[in-house]
């Protein structure tokens, strides 16, 4: 039995945070063609209707960087950090809701504003209680309630934000729980409406920072649906990588051909200036049957 040859990988998302243009020069493409990258990774992340395509390079020897690197700096780390949050947040979100779920804003009024954030915790805990008992209480016992939702408070600085929570659920009664949250503000519960990148731009918008030090932190159901993740090392050559982030290779056609029952959105190729290689990172959704298009349309 051949013993298989060990691959070694970097921290792509922090090898890639500070990104090069992607120029079609001579310079660039040398760094595809350096012969330590064996392959590439291709991790498929399956979640609801949305897909996503990470693909990375495995290399035969540990990768020497190209220059000293500078040491990750406080604001980057947070980006990172913030990047990974919005991540693992908008794949729960795909996996677990569809537009048949609805997305809610909980304020207070000025007699009911909480004193701090753990004031404000406990009052969304003993929402969702109420929420549970409604469900017990109106024939849905069996009813599993799901959902993610985020705080935002801020009582530093000179403008402050007053407080208030972002809810994504599946919650079957915009009218039953607009009644049952007892904050006394304003209440603003819809329906959610994916597009073409399904809802991500609603998880980035309740996770949005506005200010320097916000205390946001964001709660999620012990119930939820994981994505599917599946990981491939033979799937894309160092050849098929330059020839498609160099534009030889149509993306549109390549991935659709890999996974036929979704429909391209877009692809983002990064250069590291630290490693050779890329990271190409791609979106597609499930493709809709005619009868959902005439729908949507409609709609």
């Amino acid at each position: 039995m051949t013993k298989r040859k060990r691959l070694y990988t970097v921290d792509y998302e922090k090898e890639f945070e500070v990104e090069r243009e992607g120029e079609n020069t001579e310079e660039l493409i040398e760094l595809f063609r350096d012969r330590n990258i064996a392959q590439y990774r291709v991790k498929t992340i399956k979640s609801g209707d949305m897909l996503e395509v990470e693909a990375y390079p495995l290399y035969k020897t540990p990768p020497r960087r190209r220059g000293k690197r500078k040491n990750t700096s406080r604001e980057a780390q947070q980006r990172l950090n913030d990047k990974n949050t919005i991540k693992r947040v908008k794949r729960l979100t795909h996996a677990n809701f569809t537009q048949k779920d609805m997305w809610a804003t909980w304020t207070y009024s000025d007699n009911h504003l909480p004193a701090d954030h753990e004031q404000a915790k406990r009052d969304m805990q003993n929402f969702i209680r109420r929420l549970k008992r409604w469900l017990k209480n109106n024939g849905h016992e069996d009813f599993e309630l799901k959902y993610i939702y985020v705080t935002e408070f801020d009582d530093e600085g000179e403008k402050k934000t007053r407080v208030h929570h972002h809810m994504i659920t599946n919650f079957p009664d915009r009218d039953a729980a607009e009644e049952l949250w007892n904050g006394g503000g304003r209440v603003q519960t819809r329906k959610l409406q994916p597009d073409d990148h399904g809802l991500e731009g609603l998880v980035r918008y309740i996770l949005k920072d506005k200010k320097n030090r916000p205390t946001k932190r964001y709660t999620i159901s012990r119930n939820m649906k994981q994505p599917k993740i599946t990981v491939a090392d033979t799937k894309m050559t160092r050849k098929r990588s330059e020839r498609l982030v160099t534009g030889e290779i149509c993306a549109q056609e390549l991935f659709e051909k890999w996974y036929p029952e979704y429909s391209y959105g877009d692809m983002d190729a990064k250069l590291s200036d630290w490693t050779s290689g890329a990271y190409i990172y791609v979106r597609m959704r499930k493709s809709e049957t005619p009868v959902q298009k005439k729908r949507r349309k409609n709609e």
